[in-house]
């Protein structure tokens, strides 16, 4: 629940950005024009994303008699879960990796590479997808695609403000602009998107952190998860993966993920971390061994 109130107060936060820098920079209109664009875009993208990212990654679905145990701990999580059965890809990819897509629990898909299946024990497995399911459980690609509405429109509520700057701002007031409001202008601009991308990024990592405790709690074993972070967090920097940055969101680590100051900008939180909150949880849960 904790995570939950965390994305609904940073997309709270987010769209107060929104309305602050939008109504500063363009008024009502030019907040209109840029929720409206920022919309559009994202509503054909949370339509049509699950075929775009499941075809750029060469997936294709594989039925049960290939995969009989693959399906059915899928099936029997998604019952757990009480939601329909995902349907279930294989990336051909050596690197250890998995992602779910799709609008919700009944349009839901589960991917994983080739070489996570061949990284993992069972249980390990089954409490990877059951992180995914958790994804799809939860809506995250609905609040993903709310946040990058919000965060979209302010970038493009920025970009109206610089060109209006360049085209008409300066030439306008000539020397009798105040210096002040030329750099308050200026960090406006280079500001401003910054802290929307944090902000969006923060709720992914949210989000992260509540797909680990639903699948946990969905197997009931924390520790297998622990121990499948461990493993693809190892395997995941040996092997390269052609990786499009724009998706590297989806998958369950993410190999483009910083620690530190630049942690802030990635879009997982560091595997240690994630780690440290699955051994709290099996804590919890009276779950020991490691």
């Amino acid at each position: 629940m904790g995570y939950m109130l965390r994305s609904v107060l940073l997309l709270g936060l987010l769209t107060g950005l929104f309305l602050f820098v939008g109504n500063l920079i363009a008024g009502k209109a030019g907040m209109t024009i840029a929720l409206v664009l920022a919309g559009i875009m994202n509503f054909l993208a949370y339509w049509f994303s699950d075929k775009i990212v499941l075809a750029m990654y060469g997936a294709r679905e594989i039925d049960y008699e290939e995969a009989p145990r693959l399906h059915r701990m899928v099936e029997e999580l998604a019952q757990r879960a009480g939601m329909p059965k995902p349907k279930v890809y294989l990336i051909p990819m050596e690197q250890p990796n998995a992602f779910a897509t799709g609008r919700g629990p009944s349009k839901g898909a589960v991917a994983v590479t080739a070489g996570i299946l061949n990284l993992l024990d069972e249980e390990e497995l089954k409490g990877v997808l059951a992180h995914e399911i958790g994804h799809i459980k939860n809506r995250d690609v609905l609040v993903a695609t709310m946040a990058a509405t919000i965060a979209g429109a302010i970038s493009y509520l920025v970009n109206m403000f610089q060109w209006m700057l360049l085209l008409g701002g300066s030439r306008e007031e000539g020397e009798n602009q105040n210096p002040l409001s030329i750099v308050g202008s200026l960090l406006l601009i280079i500001i401003t998107p910054i802290i929307a991308t944090i902000i969006q990024l923060a709720i992914s990592r949210s989000r992260e952190y509540m797909a680990d405790e639903t699948g946990a709690r969905l197997t009931g074993n924390p520790l297998a998860l622990a121990r499948a972070l461990e493993k693809i967090h190892n395997y995941v920097y040996q092997i390269p993966a052609n990786v499009n940055q724009g998706t590297a969101h989806l998958f369950i680590e993410n190999p483009l993920s910083g620690h530190g100051i630049w942690e802030l900008f990635s879009t997982h939180p560091s595997t240690e971390k994630r780690i440290g909150r699955l051994k709290e949880l099996a804590r919890q849960m009276g779950v020991y061994a490691f």
